[in-house]
């Protein structure tokens, strides 16, 4: 079962992943000091979550969302 992350754990959770790279010992440990209320399980399921969505993302597995051209739009930003 997938636990839910606040947009602040979610921040906490990225900025501990740059401190404590994969030679930090006791490295998921320390990540899950850093995220308020987060086990060592949780942090280590949600990194496997993530990489999986990048090799999605890099995998062209995921559409790019559909922006509106420049062209399309009403406002004019020209001078």
């Amino acid at each position: 079962m997938a636990s839910s992350w606040t947009q602040s754990q979610n921040k906490q959770f990225e900025e501990a992943l740059a401190f404590f790279d994969r030679d930090t010992p006791d490295r998921w440990q320390n990540i899950a000091r850093a995220v308020d209320g987060k086990t060592v399980e949780e942090v280590k399921r949600h990194y496997e979550e993530l990489e999986r969505d990048i090799r999605r993302i890099e995998s062209d597995q995921v559409p790019l969302p559909n922006y509106r051209s420049a062209e399309s739009s009403t406002r004019s930003y020209r001078n």
